[in-house]
């Protein structure tokens, strides 16, 4: 197993399913299959259909969409992280959400059939299946409460003390536009911290 591969299997198991026996690890290992993506490239475009689960073991990728000839980014992921664009993958339809390298990137992709067979064998994959599951849906929902609940500035701020490497790492733009901001009044927030 490449170090990499490991460390990744490793991390997110550590925050999504941390029970995760070193059996369970390697049927994960068996069905990832790595790619490596430069920064600026389009991953997944608008109109494919995604096929895969992404575990991001080194860069940060970013989902968004276009409304109203707007690049709206909607999720930022990085190390450790996994990126799914739920809808797309389970109903076998259409994406209208792109994922973009915003920096040199290595990902490994699992690719969801073969997830779906592995579950009904292995008990690991299917709670690890599960867990990744849950997890996206809690992170949609706490993104929607924000979005409703927040003010500008509460959404900055917790983002700088969630997920400072987006803020360490993404254009200022893309950060205002998953902040639902201008840039403009992410600067003020920023100014006024």
């Amino acid at each position: 197993m490449d170090t990499l591969l490991k460390q990744t299997i490793d991390l997110i198991a550590s925050t999504q399913y941390p029970e995760m026996t070193a059996e369970g690890k390697a049927e994960l290992e068996a069905l990832l299959v790595r790619r490596e993506a430069e920064k600026g490239e389009i991953m997944l475009k608008e109109g494919e259909t995604s096929h895969h689960i992404v575990l991001v073991g080194k860069g940060m990728l970013r989902q968004f969409y276009y409304k109203n000839g707007k690049d709206l980014t909607e999720h930022f992921s990085y190390e450790g992280s996994v990126v799914i664009c739920i809808e797309s993958t389970l109903k076998h339809e259409p994406t209208r959400l792109m994922v973009e390298a915003l920096e040199p990137s290595i990902v490994y992709m699992l690719p969801y059939d073969r997830l779906l067979q592995a579950t009904e064998t292995s008990r690991e994959l299917d709670i690890f299946y599960r867990k990744i599951l849950e997890y996206s849906l809690i992170v949609s929902q706490v993104k929607a409460d924000s979005w409703r609940f927040e003010t500008a500035s509460e959404r900055y701020h917790n983002l700088l003390k969630h997920h400072p490497e987006v803020v360490k790492r993404a254009p200022m733009s893309h950060i205002a536009s998953y902040l639902l901001m201008t840039p403009e009044t992410l600067s003020r927030v920023r100014a006024n911290l």
